[in-house]
């Protein structure tokens, strides 16, 4: 009497596409990446809070807050600058791989590193010209069209984020500069595709024995 089957969890055959493999932790840096993080989240809650209780407003009273759109741009534009700095500190920003991901290490080192320095000097550019317009907003008593508050209060963080973001920027072009195992990390790439490899076919070898009624009949058709 044969036993039952493992039911540990399904076998997988060769033509199962592996699980993709879990990427690696944040680099480390001087300063957290969780502010960014943890702003993100705080953003996010203030955005769903607000206009969840604009549409009970709106269902309830056939009225609505004057001062939720207005909020609202403001948050989604200051989330996008937020998570721009999360992902220039993190590496995260499109590229064309088939030239950044091709050549020799020292040539892929040198672009990382030219393509930070560059975002570094956009961001500085960009603070250095909005704190001009908050000068101008603060000093003629510029006031926003929708709740009249000042407009120095929405201005006044594209100057302050942009010069986060060139920070981030600077400190990537630093820990590219540093970083000198590319050889390490192309072995460590090459030995994780050769595991999974492996794993693929271990995992293809159980599916293939467990039915040998299927191999019987291919050596019958192997000797017709």
């Amino acid at each position: 009497m044969s036993s039952p089957p493992d039911e540990s969890g399904p076998l997988l055959d060769a033509a199962t596409p592996l699980a993709p493999p879990i990427e690696a932790a944040d680099e480390p840096t001087r300063v957290p990446l969780a502010i960014e993080d943890w702003v993100t989240v705080v953003i996010m809650a203030l955005l769903a809070c607000i206009t969840f209780a604009n549409v009970l407003v709106r269902y309830f009273t056939d009225s609505s807050f004057a001062w939720t759109e207005e909020f609202s741009i403001f948050l989604m534009i200051l989330l996008a600058l937020v998570a721009g700095s999360a992902a220039v500190a993190r590496d995260r920003h499109i590229r064309i791989e088939f030239f950044a991901e091709s050549g020799s290490m020292a040539r892929r080192k040198r672009l990382a590193q030219l393509g930070a320095i560059m975002v570094a000097a956009l961001f500085l550019l960009i603070g250095a010209l909005s704190v001009r317009v908050v000068w101008d907003d603060y000093r003629f008593d510029e006031t926003s069209p929708g709740i009249g508050v000042p407009q120095w209060w929405y201005s006044i963080w594209l100057p302050l984020v942009s010069f986060a973001i060139a920070l981030r920027a600077f400190g990537l072009f630093v820990r590219r500069g540093r970083k000198t195992n590319y050889r390490d990390d192309e072995m460590d790439r090459a030995a994780k595709a050769e595991r999974q490899a492996r794993e693929g076919g271990i995992a293809a070898a159980p599916s293939r024995a467990a039915d040998p009624g299927s191999a019987q009949n291919g050596s019958n058709e192997g000797r017709r």
